[in-house]
């Protein structure tokens, strides 16, 4: 009830605005087809509903519809939550290890980010999804990762119904010679006829409605998978590089530190805890976390900190040695590469071998960054920003660093 809820207040009502936007448009219009071709195919040619088997079928069939729009739309439009404007810390000595954002004219609460989309400062931000056209944060987290489990599950059962429509429509139809294969759409196999027959459109349709379901089942299912991988860790996207760069850091200055991140309950269960609860309401306000024993509240904000101040740290560089397209899923960069492209409106680059990149943030295959247009490393100079694939680059060996880095960045050191 929370989704409907949210819809029907009158405050809330902008929010509807959401869905003009090709990610929910695409989005439901993949559950609509896949939803009533599933159900058209299963009481027409397949499983008709005056047997048991089909009025089960058929119930799990609207169960699967009702729970994946469920949680899409709380996913939508309950939101991610974010930073009240002009917040601050109770103990204003606190602020002292805190970011503060200019947009919202507040500080940045531990785990929380600013997401140039929603232009606000989002409570334990993991990403802005194109798909719900909102972020994915510390409110949503569970309905949005429920709608990753739930969507493939739902497209495994609906590939099931389409294939057996097919074979069994097909079945007494098709007619082997030598050279070539004869298909008879005049032929029915059930008894009594049914009201509409299996023709060629209905074929065409359902091979298409096969096509959708086995595709969403593999591109969300590899989604779930890395969401769950973060959550049981209870880190986001962000978090897990702000991690990467601190121990580039500290092997980088060789420093006798080791970071520890501050929100890993130790117990995979108690990670899992702090995303889903039994009401459904995640724990706590989302401005502050429990923290694992001997850290601090502070810690992770406490490194961005060291890594904002730290160019080198902020933006890892980065040497291309294979050529790259530009194209959103490359199939000629490996089967990983391809099916973990980040869903996000954000840009690809394109790039050269020899190029060099400017790495701030990244996934396990994928990396976002600014290339250099210029031989000037001088911030906000003429750069083109985007994702790019990691196993197109190799980061800059240290100690070569200051002999193979153009002009511009040996005269900025």
């Amino acid at each position: 009830m929370g989704a409907f809820c949210s819809v029907i207040k009158f405050e809330n009502l902008q929010e509807l605005k959401r869905l003009c936007h090709w990610g929910p448009i695409i989005a439901l219009g993949v559950i609509a087809i896949c939803s009533t071709m599933a159900m058209i195919d299963s009481v027409l040619w397949y499983w008709p509903l005056h047997t048991t088997g089909g009025s089960v079928n058929f119930i799990m069939l609207i169960n699967w519809t009702v729970m994946i729009l469920y949680n899409y739309f709380n996913a939508m439009f309950i939101g991610p939550g974010f930073v009240p404007l002009g917040w601050k810390p109770e103990n204003s000595q606190d602020s002292m290890y805190l970011q503060y954002c200019k947009v919202c004219q507040a500080y940045k609460a531990p785990r929380s980010h600013h997401c140039r989309k929603c232009n606000r400062c989002v409570l334990k931000m993991d990403h802005h999804c194109p798909w719900i056209n909102n972020c994915c944060g510390f409110q949503n987290h569970a309905s949005f990762t429920l709608f990753l489990l739930l969507a493939p599950l739902g497209c495994i059962h609906a590939a099931f119904i389409f294939v057996m429509t097919m074979y069994t429509q097909l079945y007494n139809r098709l007619s082997f010679g030598w050279n070539t294969v004869k298909v008879d759409m005049s032929a029915a196999r059930r008894d009594p006829l049914p009201l509409i027959p299996f023709g060629l459109a209905a074929f065409a349709a359902t091979l298409f409605a096969l096509g959708l379901a086995l595709g969403t089942t593999i591109a969300v299912g590899m989604l779930f998978f890395i969401q769950m991988k973060i959550i049981l860790r209870n880190k986001t996207s962000i978090e897990s590089w702000i991690e990467e760069k601190a121990k580039d850091r500290i092997q980088y200055y060789q420093l006798d530190e080791v970071f520890v991140f501050p929100y890993d309950m130790g117990s995979r269960w108690k990670n899992f805890k702090q995303v889903f609860t039994w009401s459904g309401v995640p724990e706590g306000d989302g401005l502050a976390w429990p923290i694992r024993e001997g850290c601090h509240q502070y810690d992770l904000t406490i490194e961005q900190l060291k890594q904002k101040a730290d160019k080198r740290v902020r933006s890892v560089r980065y040497r291309v040695i294979e050529d790259y397209s530009g194209a959103c899923c490359p199939l000629n960069k490996g089967i990983k590469t391809f099916f973990t492209s980040p869903c996000t409106e954000e840009p690809r680059i394109r790039l050269q071998r020899g190029e060099f990149i400017l790495a701030t943030r990244g996934l396990r295959y994928w990396l976002y960054g600014d290339k250099i247009l210029d031989d000037s490393f001088v911030e906000g100079v003429s750069r083109i920003r985007g994702w790019f694939p990691r196993n197109c680059v190799e980061k800059c060996p240290c100690d070569a660093e200051t002999d193979q880095a153009p002009e511009g960045e040996k005269k900025n050191r």
